[in-house]
Protein backbone atom coordinates (compact mmCIF):
# COMPACT_ATOMS: atom_id res chain seq x y z
CA UNK A 1 0.00 0.00 0.00
CA UNK A 2 2.92 1.96 -0.27
CA UNK A 3 1.80 5.85 -1.96
CA UNK A 4 4.72 6.76 -4.25
CA UNK A 5 3.27 10.67 -4.47
CA UNK A 6 1.18 11.11 -1.64
CA UNK A 7 -1.33 13.97 -1.80
CA UNK A 8 -0.09 17.00 -0.11
CA UNK A 9 -2.41 20.14 1.16
CA UNK A 10 -1.66 24.15 1.13
CA UNK A 11 -0.75 25.35 4.25
CA UNK A 12 -3.36 27.60 6.65
CA UNK A 13 -1.40 29.61 9.06
CA UNK A 14 -3.07 30.91 12.11
CA UNK A 15 -1.88 33.67 14.67
CA UNK A 16 -2.90 33.87 18.73
CA UNK A 17 -5.37 36.31 20.05
CA UNK A 18 -4.90 38.59 22.86
CA UNK A 19 -2.40 41.42 22.06
CA UNK A 20 -2.41 42.87 18.78
CA UNK A 21 -0.88 40.69 16.15
CA UNK A 22 2.04 41.22 14.66
CA UNK A 23 2.66 41.48 11.12
CA UNK A 24 2.27 38.60 8.52
CA UNK A 25 5.17 36.43 8.19
CA UNK A 26 5.75 34.84 5.16
CA UNK A 27 3.97 31.29 5.22
CA UNK A 28 6.53 29.87 2.57
CA UNK A 29 7.69 26.39 3.61
CA UNK A 30 9.57 23.76 2.50
CA UNK A 31 7.58 21.07 5.02
CA UNK A 32 4.66 19.48 3.58
CA UNK A 33 1.02 18.66 4.43
CA UNK A 34 0.33 15.69 3.20
CA UNK A 35 -2.28 13.56 3.88
CA UNK A 36 -0.43 9.94 3.97
CA UNK A 37 3.13 9.17 5.11
CA UNK A 38 5.93 10.11 2.65
CA UNK A 39 7.79 7.03 2.17
CA UNK A 40 10.79 8.15 3.30
CA UNK A 41 12.71 9.91 6.33
CA UNK A 42 11.88 13.39 5.72
CA UNK A 43 9.80 16.16 7.83
CA UNK A 44 6.01 16.06 6.53
CA UNK A 45 2.56 17.33 8.64
CA UNK A 46 -0.47 15.43 8.65
CA UNK A 47 -3.92 16.72 8.87
CA UNK A 48 -6.11 15.54 11.58
CA UNK A 49 -7.90 12.87 10.88
CA UNK A 50 -5.84 11.92 7.71
CA UNK A 51 -2.92 9.54 7.14
CA UNK A 52 -3.03 6.03 5.43
CA UNK A 53 -6.18 5.08 5.85
CA UNK A 54 -7.07 1.02 5.61
CA UNK A 55 -9.63 -1.32 7.28
CA UNK A 56 -9.84 -4.60 8.35
CA UNK A 57 -13.47 -6.03 6.95
CA UNK A 58 -16.00 -6.43 9.36
CA UNK A 59 -14.33 -4.63 12.36
CA UNK A 60 -16.02 -1.45 12.14
CA UNK A 61 -12.97 0.63 12.92
CA UNK A 62 -10.39 2.10 10.40
CA UNK A 63 -6.30 2.59 11.31
CA UNK A 64 -4.77 5.58 9.88
CA UNK A 65 -0.86 5.34 9.79
CA UNK A 66 1.01 8.47 10.80
CA UNK A 67 4.39 6.98 10.26
CA UNK A 68 5.89 3.64 9.59
CA UNK A 69 8.78 1.78 8.87
CA UNK A 70 9.38 3.84 5.19
CA UNK A 71 9.68 6.90 7.52
CA UNK A 72 11.64 5.31 10.42
CA UNK A 73 14.31 3.02 8.81
CA UNK A 74 12.11 0.40 10.64
CA UNK A 75 12.08 1.60 14.12
CA UNK A 76 8.79 2.27 14.85
CA UNK A 77 5.04 2.37 13.27
CA UNK A 78 2.22 5.33 14.91
CA UNK A 79 -1.14 5.38 13.67
CA UNK A 80 -4.44 6.14 15.47
CA UNK A 81 -7.74 4.49 15.07
CA UNK A 82 -11.23 5.34 14.87
CA UNK A 83 -14.22 3.15 15.42
CA UNK A 84 -17.65 2.16 17.14
CA UNK A 85 -18.27 -1.08 18.89
CA UNK A 86 -17.03 -4.43 17.40
CA UNK A 87 -16.41 -7.66 18.65
CA UNK A 88 -12.42 -7.97 19.75
CA UNK A 89 -10.43 -9.57 16.98
CA UNK A 90 -9.07 -12.17 18.85
CA UNK A 91 -6.28 -13.15 21.47
CA UNK A 92 -3.04 -13.18 20.33
CA UNK A 93 0.77 -12.13 20.77
CA UNK A 94 3.91 -11.31 18.93
CA UNK A 95 7.31 -12.71 19.34
CA UNK A 96 8.99 -9.46 18.58
CA UNK A 97 7.01 -7.05 18.47
CA UNK A 98 5.87 -4.25 21.47
CA UNK A 99 2.35 -2.73 21.30
CA UNK A 100 1.10 0.53 23.31
CA UNK A 101 -2.71 1.22 23.07
CA UNK A 102 -4.01 4.98 24.03
CA UNK A 103 -7.39 6.30 24.61
CA UNK A 104 -8.21 9.62 23.34
CA UNK A 105 -12.05 9.40 23.07
CA UNK A 106 -14.79 6.84 23.98
CA UNK A 107 -13.46 3.60 25.80
CA UNK A 108 -11.04 0.80 25.14
CA UNK A 109 -11.04 -2.22 26.43
CA UNK A 110 -8.18 -4.07 26.90
CA UNK A 111 -6.80 -7.79 28.21
CA UNK A 112 -2.94 -7.88 28.71
CA UNK A 113 -2.01 -11.20 30.05
CA UNK A 114 -3.78 -12.06 33.35
CA UNK A 115 -5.43 -8.24 33.77
CA UNK A 116 -8.33 -6.78 31.63
CA UNK A 117 -8.94 -2.69 32.24
CA UNK A 118 -10.88 -0.48 30.24
CA UNK A 119 -9.19 2.39 28.87
CA UNK A 120 -10.70 6.15 28.94
CA UNK A 121 -9.39 9.15 27.80
CA UNK A 122 -6.31 9.67 28.75
CA UNK A 123 -5.27 6.00 30.24
CA UNK A 124 -2.29 3.82 28.41
CA UNK A 125 -1.44 0.23 28.33
CA UNK A 126 1.74 -1.04 27.58
CA UNK A 127 2.60 -4.98 26.04
CA UNK A 128 5.71 -6.08 25.38
CA UNK A 129 6.39 -9.46 23.72
CA UNK A 130 5.34 -12.37 24.66
CA UNK A 131 2.32 -11.25 26.15
CA UNK A 132 -1.00 -12.41 25.04
CA UNK A 133 -3.73 -9.48 24.72
CA UNK A 134 -6.42 -8.19 22.80
CA UNK A 135 -8.11 -4.52 22.27
CA UNK A 136 -12.18 -3.84 21.92
CA UNK A 137 -13.69 -0.66 20.96
CA UNK A 138 -16.50 -0.43 23.42
CA UNK A 139 -18.58 2.37 22.95
CA UNK A 140 -20.88 2.99 19.35
CA UNK A 141 -18.54 6.01 18.78
CA UNK A 142 -16.65 7.65 18.00
CA UNK A 143 -14.21 5.70 20.07
CA UNK A 144 -10.63 7.09 19.01
CA UNK A 145 -6.86 5.67 20.33
CA UNK A 146 -3.60 5.98 19.51
CA UNK A 147 -0.92 3.29 18.92
CA UNK A 148 2.33 2.76 18.63
CA UNK A 149 3.89 -0.59 17.29
CA UNK A 150 7.83 -1.63 17.09
CA UNK A 151 9.82 -2.65 15.45
CA UNK A 152 7.98 -0.96 12.45
CA UNK A 153 7.88 -2.69 9.80
CA UNK A 154 4.76 -5.00 12.35
CA UNK A 155 2.42 -2.59 10.71
CA UNK A 156 2.36 -4.15 7.26
CA UNK A 157 0.25 -7.07 9.60
CA UNK A 158 -2.75 -4.07 8.82
CA UNK A 159 -1.76 -3.75 5.44
CA UNK A 160 -2.00 -7.49 4.56
CA UNK A 161 -5.41 -7.90 6.12
CA UNK A 162 -6.79 -4.51 5.30
CA UNK A 163 -8.45 -2.32 2.56
CA UNK A 164 -8.29 1.12 1.62
CA UNK A 165 -10.78 2.94 3.07
CA UNK A 166 -11.79 6.32 1.79
CA UNK A 167 -14.69 7.25 3.81
CA UNK A 168 -14.99 9.78 6.74
CA UNK A 169 -14.14 7.91 10.10
CA UNK A 170 -15.37 4.42 10.00
CA UNK A 171 -18.16 1.96 8.09
CA UNK A 172 -19.96 1.30 11.32
CA UNK A 173 -22.60 -1.27 9.36
CA UNK A 174 -19.59 -3.46 8.28
CA UNK A 175 -21.33 -6.73 8.97
CA UNK A 176 -18.43 -8.48 7.01
CA UNK A 177 -16.80 -11.33 9.03
CA UNK A 178 -13.23 -10.76 9.86
CA UNK A 179 -12.39 -14.61 10.06
CA UNK A 180 -12.90 -15.16 6.69
CA UNK A 181 -10.30 -13.15 5.91
CA UNK A 182 -8.03 -14.15 8.56
CA UNK A 183 -8.86 -17.87 7.87
CA UNK A 184 -7.02 -18.49 4.25
CA UNK A 185 -4.02 -16.13 5.67
CA UNK A 186 -3.41 -17.73 8.74
CA UNK A 187 -0.17 -19.66 8.30
CA UNK A 188 0.80 -16.19 6.66
CA UNK A 189 0.38 -14.00 9.38
CA UNK A 190 2.19 -15.90 11.67
CA UNK A 191 5.44 -16.36 9.76
CA UNK A 192 5.60 -13.27 8.12
CA UNK A 193 3.64 -10.75 10.40
CA UNK A 194 4.44 -12.05 13.91
CA UNK A 195 0.73 -12.62 15.07
CA UNK A 196 -0.08 -16.15 16.90
CA UNK A 197 -3.54 -16.14 17.88
CA UNK A 198 -4.58 -18.53 20.97
CA UNK A 199 -8.09 -19.16 20.54
CA UNK A 200 -7.98 -21.35 23.46
CA UNK A 201 -7.13 -18.51 25.31
CA UNK A 202 -9.44 -17.33 28.66
CA UNK A 203 -8.76 -13.74 28.85
CA UNK A 204 -9.40 -12.07 32.45
CA UNK A 205 -12.46 -10.36 33.73
CA UNK A 206 -12.40 -6.49 33.93
CA UNK A 207 -10.08 -5.18 36.95
CA UNK A 208 -10.65 -1.71 38.59
CA UNK A 209 -7.66 0.11 38.48
CA UNK A 210 -5.18 -0.04 41.48
CA UNK A 211 -2.66 2.32 43.22
CA UNK A 212 -0.23 0.04 41.23
CA UNK A 213 -1.44 1.46 38.01
CA UNK A 214 -0.54 4.95 38.63
CA UNK A 215 3.44 4.40 38.76
CA UNK A 216 5.54 3.21 35.89
CA UNK A 217 7.53 0.02 36.81
CA UNK A 218 11.36 -0.18 36.91
CA UNK A 219 12.00 -2.93 34.18
CA UNK A 220 10.30 -4.21 31.20
CA UNK A 221 6.76 -5.39 31.64
CA UNK A 222 3.17 -5.49 30.84
CA UNK A 223 1.41 -2.83 32.64
CA UNK A 224 -1.53 -0.11 32.53
CA UNK A 225 -1.39 3.36 33.65
CA UNK A 226 -4.24 5.73 34.47
CA UNK A 227 -4.69 9.20 33.37
CA UNK A 228 -2.82 12.20 34.66
CA UNK A 229 -0.50 9.68 37.32
CA UNK A 230 2.46 8.29 36.31
CA UNK A 231 6.07 10.91 37.05
CA UNK A 232 6.08 14.57 36.12
CA UNK A 233 9.23 16.62 34.79
CA UNK A 234 9.45 20.36 34.46
CA UNK A 235 11.80 21.79 32.32
CA UNK A 236 11.07 25.80 32.72
CA UNK A 237 7.51 26.28 32.06
CA UNK A 238 7.39 22.78 30.02
CA UNK A 239 5.38 19.90 31.85
CA UNK A 240 6.34 16.30 30.96
CA UNK A 241 4.03 13.47 31.37
CA UNK A 242 5.73 10.10 30.18
CA UNK A 243 3.67 7.01 29.92
CA UNK A 244 6.60 4.68 28.93
CA UNK A 245 10.25 5.56 28.29
CA UNK A 246 13.37 3.46 26.84
CA UNK A 247 14.18 1.92 30.36
CA UNK A 248 10.35 -0.01 30.45
CA UNK A 249 10.79 -0.95 26.30
CA UNK A 250 14.48 -1.87 26.12
CA UNK A 251 15.04 -4.79 24.15
CA UNK A 252 16.58 -5.94 21.02
CA UNK A 253 13.05 -4.73 19.55
CA UNK A 254 12.29 -2.06 21.29
CA UNK A 255 14.09 0.97 22.84
CA UNK A 256 11.10 3.71 22.33
CA UNK A 257 9.61 6.28 24.13
CA UNK A 258 6.08 8.09 24.15
CA UNK A 259 4.77 11.30 26.64
CA UNK A 260 2.60 13.75 27.10
CA UNK A 261 4.42 17.17 26.07
CA UNK A 262 2.38 20.32 28.13
CA UNK A 263 2.82 24.06 28.19
CA UNK A 264 1.02 27.39 27.49
CA UNK A 265 2.34 30.53 25.44
CA UNK A 266 1.87 32.50 28.90
CA UNK A 267 5.46 30.18 30.36
CA UNK A 268 8.70 30.88 29.10
CA UNK A 269 10.43 28.32 26.83
CA UNK A 270 13.60 29.29 26.21
CA UNK A 271 15.23 25.60 25.91
CA UNK A 272 12.59 23.62 23.31
CA UNK A 273 11.87 26.88 21.25
CA UNK A 274 16.03 26.93 20.34
CA UNK A 275 16.85 24.66 17.33
CA UNK A 276 17.14 21.17 18.77
CA UNK A 277 18.52 17.88 17.10
CA UNK A 278 17.71 14.28 17.75
CA UNK A 279 20.88 12.69 16.08
CA UNK A 280 19.60 9.24 16.06
CA UNK A 281 15.50 9.82 16.92
CA UNK A 282 12.57 9.75 14.95
CA UNK A 283 9.89 11.61 16.66
CA UNK A 284 5.95 12.09 16.06
CA UNK A 285 4.28 14.60 17.76
CA UNK A 286 0.18 14.46 17.33
CA UNK A 287 -1.63 17.64 19.31
CA UNK A 288 -3.95 17.18 21.45
CA UNK A 289 -5.14 20.44 22.43
CA UNK A 290 -4.17 23.93 21.09
CA UNK A 291 -1.43 24.23 18.94
CA UNK A 292 2.38 24.11 18.22
CA UNK A 293 3.88 25.97 16.00
CA UNK A 294 7.71 24.57 14.81
CA UNK A 295 10.40 25.92 13.09
CA UNK A 296 12.19 22.71 11.06
CA UNK A 297 15.44 23.08 9.90
CA UNK A 298 15.10 26.65 9.73
CA UNK A 299 11.84 26.49 7.92
CA UNK A 300 9.44 28.21 10.42
CA UNK A 301 5.65 28.69 11.31
CA UNK A 302 4.83 25.12 10.65
CA UNK A 303 1.74 24.94 12.46
CA UNK A 304 0.30 22.27 14.18
CA UNK A 305 -2.97 22.02 15.57
CA UNK A 306 -5.17 19.86 17.46
CA UNK A 307 -5.61 16.78 15.91
CA UNK A 308 -2.65 17.12 13.45
CA UNK A 309 0.52 15.34 13.73
CA UNK A 310 4.36 16.03 12.43
CA UNK A 311 6.92 13.62 11.49
CA UNK A 312 10.55 14.56 12.18
CA UNK A 313 13.15 11.71 11.16
CA UNK A 314 16.30 11.68 13.23
CA UNK A 315 18.68 14.67 12.59
CA UNK A 316 15.84 16.75 12.26
CA UNK A 317 16.59 20.56 13.87
CA UNK A 318 13.18 21.75 15.73
CA UNK A 319 12.31 24.36 17.56
CA UNK A 320 8.63 24.09 19.05
CA UNK A 321 6.63 27.46 20.10
CA UNK A 322 3.10 26.18 22.41
CA UNK A 323 0.72 28.64 20.70
CA UNK A 324 -2.38 28.67 23.14
CA UNK A 325 -3.24 29.36 26.65
CA UNK A 326 -3.18 25.85 27.02
CA UNK A 327 -1.13 23.45 24.75
CA UNK A 328 -0.89 19.44 25.11
CA UNK A 329 0.98 17.00 22.34
CA UNK A 330 1.56 13.47 22.81
CA UNK A 331 5.84 12.84 21.80
CA UNK A 332 6.30 9.28 20.13
CA UNK A 333 10.20 8.89 19.59
CA UNK A 334 12.25 5.61 18.77
CA UNK A 335 14.68 6.44 21.57
CA UNK A 336 14.91 8.78 24.63
CA UNK A 337 13.30 11.87 23.14
CA UNK A 338 11.47 15.32 24.40
CA UNK A 339 10.99 13.42 27.89
CA UNK A 340 14.59 12.72 28.80
CA UNK A 341 15.37 15.99 27.93
CA UNK A 342 12.81 17.41 30.03
CA UNK A 343 13.39 15.25 33.11
CA UNK A 344 17.18 15.66 32.99
CA UNK A 345 17.43 19.37 31.84
CA UNK A 346 14.56 19.98 34.81
CA UNK A 347 13.53 17.39 36.78
CA UNK A 348 10.89 15.95 38.84
CA UNK A 349 7.76 18.10 39.27
CA UNK A 350 5.84 17.55 42.47
CA UNK A 351 2.14 18.45 40.48
CA UNK A 352 0.60 16.99 37.75
CA UNK A 353 -0.59 20.73 36.01
CA UNK A 354 0.91 22.69 33.70
CA UNK A 355 2.79 25.13 36.14
CA UNK A 356 1.62 29.32 37.31
CA UNK A 357 5.62 29.28 38.17
CA UNK A 358 8.11 28.21 36.18
CA UNK A 359 11.59 27.19 36.81
CA UNK A 360 14.91 28.83 36.36
CA UNK A 361 17.25 27.00 33.72
CA UNK A 362 20.32 25.17 34.61
CA UNK A 363 22.53 25.35 31.88
CA UNK A 364 24.99 23.19 32.98
CA UNK A 365 22.04 20.71 33.09
CA UNK A 366 21.26 21.14 29.76
CA UNK A 367 24.70 20.85 28.74
CA UNK A 368 24.78 17.67 30.31
CA UNK A 369 21.46 16.28 28.89
CA UNK A 370 22.23 16.88 25.90
CA UNK A 371 25.66 15.66 25.99
CA UNK A 372 24.10 12.42 27.40
CA UNK A 373 21.24 11.81 24.80
CA UNK A 374 23.38 13.13 21.61
CA UNK A 375 21.42 16.12 21.24
CA UNK A 376 22.71 19.41 19.59
CA UNK A 377 20.70 22.29 21.15
CA UNK A 378 21.80 26.00 18.69
CA UNK A 379 21.47 29.21 20.12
Amino acid sequence: MATTNPPTLPRKDSTINSSPSPPPKSTHTTIPRTLVPLGTPRPYIIPAYEGEAITIPGTKATFRILASAAETNGLMSVFGQDGTLADAPGFHYHNHAHDVFMCTKGRLKIWAGEKCRILSPGDFAYVPPGIVHQPQLLDHGPNETMGLVTPGAWVDFFRFVSETYDGVLCDEFDGRNPGAVFGPKMGEIKEKYDVVFQPQFKGAEVGEWTEEECRIPDAQEAYFLKANTGPCHLLEGVLSRPFITTKQSAGPYGNFAVASIESSNRLPNSVLSMPIKFDRVHQVYHVLDGAISLTINGEADNVVRAGESAFLPAGTEVAIEFMDRFVRFWSYSSGDGLEALIAEAGGDYEGKMVTDTPRKVDAEKIRKAAERLNISISK
